[in-house]
């Protein structure tokens, strides 16, 4: 397998249970640069989660390592948003306690196909082809290995996992596409998908450098549309991208980054634009500016 190994230090290892996260923390645990915390997040989503906190709490004990856990109660309606979120929120507290260096995700070539798919489905953009990556606080190992690798790890060691049952509804798009689309991917295709995403993710690093400095010119509440009309449409939709990112609204959609950018170049001072939730933008003299939609 081939291993994206983190440097020597201490870390915490997420571990659901399921044989991903559970070949990650076997790979891990007989490495001694490394001090580990196992953390497992009870989504509360299924009436059997307990028995997977109590499994992971089993396998740190096995490995003589320390176990965090947390439950989180969402119900069978949870969507998958709900539950990532409410996992990295706990993730990011177990590592503030730990005082780790990173928090270490099961994540694999599998799941980058998964979700490049899915984003392109719903026409998330650049960020979205770049798929899963890496940041400073959440280091990914296994980004390069595929799921059959894990299986034949998992069974070459005899190492024993949960199975979720919701992995197989095919309601969900990930499932479909797990079991009825990857599989009929080449391994050239699959190939040139990685090294696909493998470049937009440098585009991207170099795309947000440019803009944030762009940015960097502005009160961040406040972006110049002198700073707009000498880009053309694209970069203008990136750049105002960027600028929600800063200003922590994240959740907008490219049908929201069109109406701005259009309204910036061509609508007259005091047009109001909504964004999502309370969040809105107006028009000024020579500025697009972040306000509270209830003023």
């Amino acid at each position: 397998m081939q291993l994206i190994l983190p440097k020597p230090g201490r870390y915490l290892v997420a571990v659901s249970g399921g044989i991903d996260s559970v070949c990650l923390l076997d790979i891990l645990a007989s490495n001694p640069d490394y001090q580990l915390t196992v953390a497992h997040f009870d989504h509360g989503i299924r009436p059997d989660s307990a028995l997977d906190q109590a499994f992971v709490k089993s396998l740190a004990e096995k490995y003589n390592l320390p176990f965090l856990s947390e439950a989180g109660y969402l119900g069978p309606e949870a969507s998958e948003d709900l539950a990532r979120n409410a996992r990295y929120n706990f993730l990011r507290r177990a590592l503030e306690q730990t005082k780790s260096a990173a928090i270490l995700t099961a994540h694999h070539q599998d799941d980058r196909l998964e979700t490049l798919i899915i984003n392109l489905i719903r026409g998330t953009g650049r960020l979205g082809v770049a798929s899963i990556g890496e940041t400073k606080e959440i280091k990914r190992p296994l980004l390069k290995v595929q799921k059959e690798e894990l299986l034949s790890y998992a069974k070459t060691h005899n190492l024993s996992w949960r199975e979720d049952a919701s992995n197989s509804d095919q309601k969900y798009l990930r499932n479909y596409i797990r079991h009825h689309v990857l599989p009929k991917i080449s391994n050239e295709d699959r190939a040139q998908l990685v090294r696909l995403m493998d470049r937009q993710l440098s585009l991207n690093k170099e795309i947000d450098y440019l803009t944030y400095r762009l940015l960097k010119q502005n009160d961040l509440n406040r972006l110049s549309t002198r700073n707009l009309s000498n880009l053309s449409y694209f970069e203008s939709k990136e750049l105002i991208a960027q600028w929600l990112r800063l200003n922590r609204l994240p959740g907008f959609n490219q049908l929201t980054i069109e109406r701005l950018t259009l309204a910036a170049k061509t609508k007259r001072p005091g047009t109001r634009i909504d964004i999502y939730g309370k969040a809105s933008a107006r028009v000024e003299k020579g500025f697009l500016a972040l306000i509270d939609s209830e003023r």
